[in-house]
C-alpha cells in the first residue's frame, strides 16, 4: 500500500506533458537520456536532472515514461545521493548520467559520481519508477570513469561500459551488480580513432553491435554530436561510422550531447538533449525518428520541433520554446513558473520551427509577446532565407508592461512547411521583445 501511495504521489508531483520536443515538461530540465522499453510495453527514459547554471546535473535522478510517445509522465526523485532521500552511503557527490536494466523481475539503476572514491555504483528496485535503494559501489579496479551503460546480449550475458575519451568494458556477473574484472577491455573506442568524448550507449541490431556516444568530430572537439561506431562483437573492434544528430544551434552556448537509441512499436528513435538559457546546462530531452540503411548505417537526422509525432498543427498554439534551431543572441529562458519564452532577442536573430502543418491554408498570424524596444517578425517559409509570407510589427513597450497579443495577415500558406522567424530591430544590440507563443488562423 505504501508503494502505491508513493508512486501516485510522485506521479502527481512530476506532472504530465504532451508530445513534441522537448518531451520533458516545460520548465524542467532532464538530460543524458537513456531510453529503455520494459516488459510492460512502456518506454522509459532515465537521465540526469539539471537544476543550476553553474554545474551539470544534480543530486537526484528522475524518470520519464510513455505508452504512446504523445503523452509523457515524469516521476521525480527515484534516487538520490544527498538529502532526505539519500540512498548512497559514502558520498554526497552529484549524480551524473545513469543507465538502467531489467533482469529477472528486478530493475537496476547504474549511476556515477565525480567523487573518485566512489565513482560508479548500482541500486535496485522492484519497480521501474523506483524508489531505487540498496546502492553499492561497482569495483572497476584501476580504471575509474563516468557515464555507465549496460547491454545484455542475445545469449543473456550482460556487459558494462564506462569511460571518457577511451571506453572501457567488462562482462557483468549474474548478480548484475558486480563485474568480472578479469574481462576488462580498455580502448574499445577512443578519442583518436572514433572522436569519442563520453556518454556511451551500446545496442545490437541484426547482428551488428553499435556504440553511440558524444562525438567530437566537429567544432574543434566540442561534443555537440551523437556519433556511432559498429562492430561484430561486444568488445569490438569498432569502426567509426559517422554522426546521427548534432544539437549545435539549439542554444548560443550549447556544449555537449548525450543520448541513446531504442526501438519502440516498430520504429527506431534517437534520444538526445538540447541546452537552454544561454548556458551549457539546463538541458532538455528530445527525440527524433531514425532509419537504418541496408548496410546498417544510420543517416544523420536534423533537430525538429515535432519530435516523434506528426507536424505541429499551425492553427493551434505553438509554444516558442519548441524552437529547434536559433541563430544570434536569442535563447530559450524561463518566464515564470512552468513557462519558457524565446528571450534576449536582438536584431537579425532567427528561430526555426520544424515542421508545421498549415492544412488547407492560413491567412493570419498571431503572437503572444512582451515588447521592450520593439521590432518586426519576418516570417520565412521553408528556410531562413525562404519566401517571406508575412511581417508583424511589435511596437516599443508602452506604460503597461507584460505579454500582449499582436496580429498580422500572411500570404496564404498550405501543407507541411518549416517556419523561420527572423527578428528585426532599428537599434543594433538592443532587446526587442520576448516571444511566448504563436499560432495561425
Amino acid at each position: 500500500m505504501k508503494k502505491i501511495f508513493f508512486i501516485l504521489s510522485i506521479l502527481l508531483w512530476g506532472g504530465l506533458t504532451s508530445a513534441q520536443n522537448p518531451v520533458c515538461p516545460i520548465g524542467t530540465y532532464f538530460s543524458d537520456p537513456t531510453a529503455r522499453v520494459w516488459p510492460d510495453g512502456k518506454l522509459y527514459i532515465y537521465g540526469s536532472t539539471d537544476e543550476a547554471l553553474d554545474h551539470w546535473c544534480s543530486y537526484k535522478h528522475d524518470v520519464l515514461f510513455t505508452n504512446d510517445l504523445k503523452h509523457w509522465n515524469r516521476v521525480n526523485d527515484i534516487f538520490a545521493s544527498k538529502g532526505p532521500k539519500d540512498s548512497v552511503a559514502g558520498t554526497d557527490a552529484l549524480l551524473w548520467a545513469p543507465d538502467a536494466m531489467y533482469r529477472n523481475g528486478k530493475y537496476y539503476l547504474y549511476f556515477c559520481t565525480p567523487d573518485k572514491a566512489y565513482s560508479e555504483g548500482v541500486a535496485t528496485s522492484s519497480s521501474p519508477l523506483g524508489p531505487f535503494g540498496e546502492a553499492k559501489k561497482i569495483a572497476v579496479g584501476k580504471y575509474p570513469g563516468i557515464d555507465p551503460t549496460i547491454f545484455v546480449d542475445d545469449d543473456g550475458q550482460a556487459y558494462y561500459y564506462w569511460g571518457q575519451f577511451n571506453l572501457k568494458g567488462a562482462k557483468v556477473n549474474p548478480d548484475m551488480t558486480t563485474i568480472d574484472t578479469s574481462t576488462i577491455h580498455t580502448d574499445i573506442i577512443t578519442r583518436k580513432e572514433h572522436f569519442f568524448h563520453e556518454g556511451s550507449f551500446v545496442f545490437k541490431r541484426k547482428g551488428i553491435y553499435y556504440v553511440l556516444f558524444a562525438d567530437e568530430e566537429r567544432r574543434d572537439h566540442r561534443p555537440t554530436c551523437l556519433g556511432y561506431a559498429t562492430g561484430s562483437s561486444p568488445f569490438g573492434p569498432f569502426s567509426y561510422r559517422g554522426i546521427i544528430i548534432d544539437n549545435f544551434g539549439c542554444d548560443p552556448e550549447s556544449w555537449n550531447n548525450h543520448g541513446s537509441v531504442a526501438e519502440y512499436q516498430g520504429q527506431w528513435y534517437v534520444f538526445y538533449h538540447r541546452s537552454s538559457q544561454g548556458s551549457q546546462e539546463m538541458r532538455r530531452t528530445c527525440m527524433e525518428l531514425i532509419h537504418f540503411n541496408p548496410d546498417g548505417s544510420i543517416p544523420e537526422v536534423e533537430m525538429t520541433s515535432q519530435g516523434a509525432v506528426k507536424p505541429l498543427p499551425a492553427n493551434t498554439r505553438i509554444e516558442a520554446e519548441r524552437t529547434c534551431f536559433m541563430m544570434g543572441y536569442c535563447r530559450v529562458k524561463p518566464a515564470g513558473k512552468g513557462n519558457e519564452v524565446i528571450g534576449d532577442i536582438k536584431n537579425n536573430d532567427k528561430a526555426a520551427f520544424k515542421y508545421l502543418d498549415f492544412g488547407n491554408g492560413v491567412s493570419t498570424f498571431k503572437v503572444n509577446a512582451e515588447a521592450f524596444n520593439g521590432g518586426t517578425i519576418v516570417l520565412h517559409r521553408d528556410s531562413k532565407d525562404g519566401a517571406v509570407i508575412g511581417r508583424l510589427s511589435i511596437p516599443r513597450m508602452g506604460p503597461q508592461k507584460g505579454f500582449k497579443e499582436y496580429t498580422c495577415s500572411v500570404i496564404r500558406t498550405t501543407g507541411i512547411k518549416a517556419l523561420w522567424l527572423e527578428f528585426k530591430g532599428t537599434e543594433e544590440g538592443t532587446r526587442l521583445f520576448d516571444l511566448d507563443a504563436f499560432w495561425f488562423q
